[in-house]
């Protein structure tokens, strides 16, 4: 990605574009838009590229750009375009509208209100910019409020220690799955994944339990997990599921219910823009109690407050469980492990590597990670970061962690003596990319994501003692008519 900003803005700013190229770079963005409309992202910021190549006066380009780096929520390379389409034309309201709208989408709610601010100035009868508009201020109007009356972290009390799910009485009339005593069973999960899989509710006393018993065992964990696969056996590794739970559901039609025999590790992003995040989250930590050393979960950067808050998972939680749940769940996605290791030799995590050489696993495992994620560090960059093709480092195109290199990868395998590393966190067409050599693979399990971007979800399963990956591609399955981010912050779904 850098080098795309390395050749885009070769040469003085004031050059002259000759008449030819003009005419060459409006035909590259006519193509461009053709491959935006047909949702391939990637090929429209190649051919925006062209384009700028040929005439980097032109605002449009810019802005186009960013828009499409927005629909691969690459906000960090769509806050830059936006921001070169404002320096080129200052009085073109695209530029700060699609600056606010990625600033919106990484919960800076301040910078993108200053931006729209700009768009209601300079398009004062236009009452889409008004309306979100309102909605930002309504945001950092809220955002203050919850600055306010927030206590001081060494203030807060624990909610889960406030609570006991034993003295929630059930109802006589309801019919879902019920938990006999302490332990979770696999007749009760199988019963509570059909009643979800049919629409119908979990009551609260079993939601608490599940959630209160896997914080229990999440707690007690490192924050770098090792996992040992016994020879003859396997092990299945899935990438994001973002609430899509029916296709959760295929991947155990494909694969087999987790169980002890049958391990499973949901390598983060559980939650969020799918609508049926509750579902998914339920599920996994049901398994969680019921197979210990059969569900493993790591932590993605879906798994905290800012996210959840904008993405669709808190306004979720309120409308199918209540406002304590939103508070529970903060606390124990805050108890997920940040990474895994197979065999002493395959590094799983959900984002990537570092911005320094040298990390040590001993360094992971001494990560305090019982808090929000920071905006930097090891704990930050192992949530957010990704692979560039290019060798060294360079900017995230999220605009937070970094995109690192091929030299990168190989230079941590061989420092801790690894032969893999495993992420997720990124969209890919055929639902894995292997990459840096093929010392690293992206997998990637929420197919036609979002229900929008048509590509296929992947797994990947490994068996001692060879461990070599194998990769398997599903497609999306129907579900009930409820969109993605049907419970997201009402003014982020004014741009989905």
């Amino acid at each position: 990605m850098l080098s795309l900003f390395i050749i885009c803005n070769k040469g003085s700013p004031n050059m002259e574009v000759d008449n030819s190229n003009i005419s060459k770079a409006e035909e590259f963005k006519l193509r461009a838009n053709e491959a935006f409309n047909a949702r391939k992202f990637t090929q429209a910021i190649e051919l925006y590229t062209q384009a700028i190549e040929l005439n980097n006066r032109n605002a449009v380009y810019y802005a186009n750009r960013a828009f499409a780096h927005l629909r691969l929520e690459e906000y960090g390379s769509a806050i830059q375009d936006a921001t070169k389409a404002i320096e080129v034309d200052p009085k073109y309201s695209k530029g700060y509208y699609r600056r606010g709208t990625a600033h919106l989408a990484m919960g800076k709610f301040k910078e993108a209100l200053k931006d729209f601010q700009q768009v209601k100035k300079m398009c004062p009868n236009d009452t889409d910019a008004s309306k979100k508009l309102k909605e930002c201020e309504k945001a950092v109007m809220k955002l203050k409020f919850e600055e306010a009356i927030a206590a001081p972290e060494h203030q807060r009390r624990s909610i889960a220690e406030s609570l006991d799910f034993r003295s929630i009485e059930v109802e006589p009339q309801y019919s879902g799955a019920r938990i006999e005593g302490d332990v979770v069973t696999l007749d009760f999960v199988k019963k509570m994944m059909d009643d979800f899989k049919n629409q119908k509710c979990l009551h609260k006393r079993y939601a608490f339990q599940i959630v209160l018993q896997t914080r229990e065992m999440l707690k007690a964990l490192p924050s770098l997990v090792d996992i040992n696969v016994p020879n003859g056996k396997h092990f299945t590794v899935c990438g994001d599921v973002h609430g899509q739970y029916y296709d959760l559901l295929n991947i155990f039609e494909l694969n087999g219910l987790p169980s002890e025999e049958n391990p499973y590790l949901f390598n983060g992003d559980f939650v969020d823009r799918g609508s049926f995040s509750v579902e998914v989250i339920l599920t996994l930590f049901a398994f969680k109690c019921l197979y210990p050393s059969g569900m493993y979960l790591a932590r993605g950067n879906h798994e905290s407050k800012n996210m959840n808050k904008i993405y669709g998972f808190e306004g979720e939680v309120r409308s199918k469980l209540n406002e304590t749940f939103v508070e529970l769940f903060a606390e124990v996605f805050c108890c997920l492990p940040l990474a895994h290791l197979i065999n002493e030799k395959i590094f799983i995590v959900h984002g990537g590597l570092f911005s320094v050489d040298g990390v040590k696993l001993s360094d992971i495992r001494a990560i305090d990670r019982f808090r929000e994620p920071p905006e930097e560090g090891l704990m930050c960059e192992l949530l957010w970061s990704d692979p560039q093709p290019l060798p060294g480092r360079g900017p995230s195109k999220r605009g937070v962690g970094l995109s690192f290199g091929a030299d990168v990868t190989k230079r941590f395998l061989q420092d801790n003596n690894l032969d893999l590393v495993i992420r997720s966190h990124e969209v890919k067409d055929e639902g894995y990319e292997i990459d840096h050599d093929g010392k690293l693979i992206t997998v990637f399990s929420a197919p036609n994501y979002c229900d929008q971007m048509g590509n296929k979800g992947a797994f990947i399963k490994f068996e001692a003692p060879d461990l070599k990956p194998n990769i398997v591609t599903f497609s999306a399955v129907p579900h009930p008519d409820v969109k993605p981010m049907a419970y997201a912050n009402n003014f982020l779904r004014l741009f989905s």
